[in-house]
């Protein structure tokens, strides 16, 4: 800990590498928030303004040379986004692959082979203000509560450059609320609904801003809790509606501004999603009716402390960001879908995640020169501790007569996993005119990646005897040895270039070429033979960095004096070396291997109409043909992929809604809002056995296309205070959104959840 904080004060002494914390919004809009920025009804100048930090540095978002989609709380709150879901639904070209709760894996532009990615990097990046939180396929981590935030900013492509290796086809920043010296503020949001085929939805939260000295300090406090009856029966267990939810958190950020160019903010996060069963279905039982011996539990916890100081030099800003965090994961499931359902096989694995991040950054004052210019250096440093605990059932046990065993697991052992990234970066833009500019920027940074398996554990023959049907028999027990796996180590330059032409105020194209990469996997099981079937497939060392390249071209305009907003971009993505999760047949090991290489591209589009000023408009879609172009014959025998083959993507989504607001007294309006979002239907995996080629999987299936409509009307009584009812997915469509790509799961669909009715209130001082 001493040596974190060391390398903190070095850091902000030595290192030159800041941006803008803290973006100034503009004026939040009377009416719901658009995903790109509130439409000015008349006048020359724009006031759709909206300033992001994607760049790392303040730049309205019509100007920056990529795509990013961005929601205000105004929308989130008025569209009762409360996490993930609701947000890839509205994000051209983004789809969330969520198996159950606290299982969230983002797929950006098609860049995907299957959707759960056991064992690898997710492709999307996602950051809590400065603290990433984005981990592989197979680990529990929580939705973050989406309340008090000044925005979410999805960046689609690669960022590489900004944001490092994870974010090998985008982005995703939850920016919070910092607190305001100024003013006594206060707001509440309460959410209360019911499921149909489920129970009541009960949502709470609230913020209180306590200024402690004017301009100079104040502390902000946020708290939420959730309590949400489920829709999946568990004929297994016997409970119905065994999918509940149970979430609650707090957060509270203090700053000082001791001097007009200084401050300093502390915040603290705590957060713990406890739900109580998985909502996972087996069609084969029912829509909503999954199968196993006890609840499977997804549970997350996360805790974390930042510091950020902003100190203004006057030639430039620097910023200092130090995050510590603990994120632990309870992953307790039932295996037995593997045989199934004939004999007990489950695993119990905790993880505990320690985290340190250091980011220094220095960004140029804003000025009316040609040059600006970023540079920072980042450090990343996790501990990954897992206990895997394998187990049986005494009953079988005792039924069976199988001996020897200490308690109902065969199986115990633990590892833990090291892993470091370090990285310096810069971005600089040369402006030879208003109307055109030229921006290039380098990431340079290694990573480390260690697996140490701990000794103390043991295994046993159990898996063997159950299959063959042994009774009456003692089972051999053998200690597993303490074991220092391969280090993987690798360096990689990431690169961006882009060219800016502006042709009038309202117009901005662009083009770009940008690349990302993913950090290298080790398989903790490697050289392992399978003790069911030893003809099966040796576990592989691990995977290489995959490399990516995107080609975008774009155009963003905001014509009619701000009545319509139109951004629409061209990509071109290839891919190579693809890091790719597979599963071995006859004992369910995962590991993680390379393949060739695939090609996508698209379209994405996002349109915002105001024709009048009591009607809004809004549209975004994605056209998105993604798939391998690069095979070997012993990269499909071990991957099961097929060369030509669909990526985990949709071919086509997209989303729309019209508001009208009508004003009913002197101070009051109605309002009503409809939605409705479309996702087309993806492959769930590669469609043959790994190990065994020209095979097609069992578990190979494809989602259902669906459609998700949505209405809300209500009444604004003030600016500050509105009651709103709804209704989500009105149709009441059970489509299925998701596909385990892995047999160990008697139930493996996901599904939309049932109609649900409710009203909001909202309430701000």
């Amino acid at each position: 800990m001493r040596s974190h904080f060391a390398a903190t004060a070095s850091a902000f002494a030595i290192v030159l590498a800041a941006s803008p914390s803290y973006a100034q919004e503009a004026d939040a809009p009377d009416t719901e928030a658009d995903t790109i920025g509130e439409i000015s009804p008349a006048g020359d100048d724009r006031n759709d303004v909206i300033i992001v930090t994607a760049t790392r540095r303040e730049a309205d978002v019509q100007d920056v040379p990529l795509s990013v989609s961005v929601f205000q709380q105004e929308e989130l709150t008025a569209k009762g986004i409360v996490g993930y879901e609701r947000l890839a639904r509205e994000t051209p070209g983004v789809v969330l692959n969520r198996p159950t709760q606290n299982f969230n894996n983002f797929t950006a532009r098609g860049i995907s082979t299957n959707g759960y990615s056991a064992g690898l990097q997710a492709p999307v990046a996602i950051y809590i203000d400065e603290l990433p939180i984005s981990a592989n396929g197979n680990s529990t981590i929580l939705d973050p509560n989406l309340y008090d935030v000044q925005r979410v900013e999805f960046l689609r492509g690669p960022q590489g450059t900004l944001f490092g290796s994870g974010s090998l086809a985008g982005a995703m920043r939850i920016i919070t609320n910092a607190p305001n010296p100024n003013e006594f503020e206060a707001s509440a949001l309460v959410d209360l609904g019911y499921t149909e085929n489920g129970g009541i939805r009960q949502r709470y939260n609230a913020m209180v801003n306590l200024p402690i000295k004017r301009d100079e300090a104040a502390l902000r406090l946020v708290g939420f809790y959730k309590n949400e009856d489920g829709w999946v029966d568990n004929i297994g267990t016997g409970i119905d509606d065994a999918n509940s939810l149970s979430n609650y958190g707090v957060r509270a950020s203090f700053m000082v501004e001791p001097a007009s160019n200084f401050s300093v903010r502390i915040t603290g996060n705590y957060e713990y999603s406890k739900p109580a069963d998985s909502g996972l279905t087996n069609p084969d039982l029912g829509t909503f009716v999954r199968r196993t011996d006890r609840p499977d539990l997804f549970q997350s916890e996360l805790s974390n402390l930042n510091a950020t100081v902003v100190w203004d030099m006057g030639f430039a800003e620097l910023t200092s960001s130090s995050t510590f965090a603990d994120i632990n994961g309870a992953f307790i499931v039932d295996l037995a879908g593997t045989f199934n359902q004939t004999l007990p096989f489950a695993l119990d694995a905790v993880g505990y995640d320690t985290i340190f991040v250091q980011e220094t950054r220095v960004a140029s004052a804003p000025n009316d020169g040609p040059f600006d210019w970023i540079v920072g250096a980042f450090y990343f440093d996790k501990r990954r501790d897992v206990t895997f605990d394998y187990r049986s059932s005494l009953e079988f046990l005792r039924e069976r007569n199988l001996t020897g065993l200490p308690d109902e697991y065969y199986q115990r052992f633990a590892n833990y996993t090291d892993i470091t990234e370090k990285a310096v970066f810069g971005e600089a833009t040369f402006r030879f005119s208003d109307s055109f500019w030229l921006t290039g920027g380098l990431r340079y940074g290694g990573t480390e990646v260690q697996t140490i398996t701990r000794g103390g554990g043991y295994n046993s023959n159990y898996l063997t005897a159950a299959i063959f049907g042994l009774r009456n028999f003692a089972l051999t027990v053998t200690p597993i040895a303490p074991e220092v796996g391969l280090e993987a180590s690798d360096s990689q330059l990431s690169w961006k270039a882009s060219a800016s032409f502006k042709p009038s105020n309202d117009v901005t194209t662009y083009a770009t070429v940008s690349t990302g990469f993913r950090p290298p996997v080790v398989n903790a099981r490697a050289g392992l033979a399978s003790t069911v079937d030893p003809t099966d497939i040796i576990i592989p060392a691990g995977a290489s960095s995959d490399k990516l390249t995107n080609y975008e071209v774009g155009i963003k305009s905001s014509l009619f004096s701000g009545r319509l907003i139109a951004n629409v971009a061209a990509f071109y993505i290839d891919w190579n070396n693809i890091q790719v999760q597979a599963n071995r047949v006859s004992d369910s090991i995962q590991f993680a291997t390379n393949i060739g290489g695939a090609v996508s591209k698209g379209i994405e589009l996002e349109f915002i109409a105001r024709p009048t000023d009591q009607l809004r408009l809004s549209a975004n879609g994605a056209y998105i043909d993604a798939k391998i172009d690069t095979l070997s014959a012993e990269e499909a025998a071990i991957s099961g992929a097929v060369d030509g083959v669909r990526l985990a993507a949709p071919k086509f989504s997209g989303s729309a809604s019209a508001t009208y607001t009508v004003p009913v007294g002197d101070t009051e309006e109605a309002f009503a809002t409809g939605s409705v979002s479309y996702v087309g239907s993806y492959p769930g995996l590669f469609p043959n056995v790994p190990g065994q080629p020209g095979v097609q999987s069992p578990q190979y299936d494809v989602t259902e296309a669906y459609t998700f409509a949505n209405f809300y009307a209500g009444v604004r009584f003030t600016r500050d205070f509105s009651v709103t009812a709804y209704v989500e997915n009105v149709f009441d469509n059970d489509a299925i959104t998701y596909v385990h790509p892995e047999a160990f799961l008697d139930g493996r669909y996901a599904r939309l959840q049932p109609r649900t009715f409710g009203v909001r209130t909202s309430l701000a001082f």
